[in-house]
């Protein structure tokens, strides 16, 4: 049997994901793969389907979710593979995750209209199909609107339709207009990381340190070495993030600090064209089962 696994694939469940969880799972079995994670953001609104069209395919599921969180001033993304997503412990983490998002997506979209653009609250919530949206996925639906009106050459859009920024044109808008004193930025409302790892084992999950080495987080050693005293036990090392080196270097922590190195592509779909299903295959089955260990201790 083939081992294969990828650890962190957004569905449509998602804020910013494309593939319902059934086309995901076709995707996995076509190309391979013997277990995957639907790690949507803060949300567990795949299961139980996904599990059920697992077994309908014969490709395992492995439940998680990622959790946006606060550390030391920077966002932290947490996966929970394992977690049991009817916990109540799930429910209520998830509800407030969703509660501070979508109060963080009006003000965004509030700062954005007084800057100017041609964007309304309205539009964005049905657009998101009722999800609150990140950052990166308001941005998405302003850019589409504005190629769908002819307005790819306003002076204040221009650079996001040109071809050396279009692939990541809403990640160029977030970085522009979204960030620490930019005119749309909002102060970010996520729960703590560290509450997170103190409330893990109740969630019946791992958690995992979702791409360290991303612009966002930049994560170092003394960082791992404090998340893993208050109860982290894995770090995703193969990840669509990381360069070479980067996965040299947080493999070499995994090792020296004890934490289950995990991979996962971090597919989403169109708002990630570069990243295509299946992009990180360098994940085994030893993953998942190492995780388990780890639930039982």
């Amino acid at each position: 049997m083939n081992d294969l696994v990828d650890l962190h694939v957004h569905s449509n469940k998602s804020c910013d994901g494309d593939y319902p969880p059934a086309d995901l799972i076709r995707l996995a079995k076509d190309q391979g793969f013997r277990a995957m994670s639907i790690s949507d953001h803060d949300t567990v609104a795949a299961y139980p389907g996904a599990c059920e069209s697992g077994r309908k395919e014969g490709v395992e599921i492995i439940p998680s979710v990622e959790f946006t969180t606060l550390f030391d001033g920077r966002e932290f993304h947490l996966l929970l593979p394992l977690m049991d997503w009817e916990s109540e412990v799930v429910g209520d983490l998830v509800d407030r995750a969703t509660r501070a998002r979508r109060g963080e997506a009006e003000e965004r979209v509030r700062k954005l209209r007084e800057a100017g653009f041609d964007i309304s609250w309205e539009e964005v919530e049905s657009e998101s199909e009722s999800i609150p949206p990140l950052g990166v996925k308001i941005a998405q639906i302003l850019l589409e609107k504005a190629a769908r009106t002819g307005k790819q050459n306003d002076p204040s859009l221009k650079k996001y339709f040109e071809a050396r920024n279009l692939m990541f044109a809403p990640y160029e808008f977030y970085k522009d207009h979204f960030t620490e004193g930019k005119e749309a930025y909002v102060p970010k409302r996520h729960i703590p990381a560290l509450e997170i790892l103190e409330l893990a084992p109740e969630t019946g999950g791992v958690p995992v340190l979702s791409h360290p080495g991303a612009y966002f987080q930049q994560t170092t050693r003394d960082d791992l070495v404090l998340l893993k005293d208050k109860g982290l036990q894995g770090v995703e090392v193969y990840t669509s993030y990381h360069e070479p080196d980067q996965v040299k270097f947080y493999l070499s922590l995994a090792q020296e600090l004890d934490l289950v190195p995990t991979a996962g592509s971090d597919f989403h779909g169109r708002i990630k064209p570069h990243i295509p299903f299946g992009f990180v295959r360098d994940g085994g089955y030893w993953m998942v089962e190492a995780l388990r260990n780890r639930r039982s201790r």
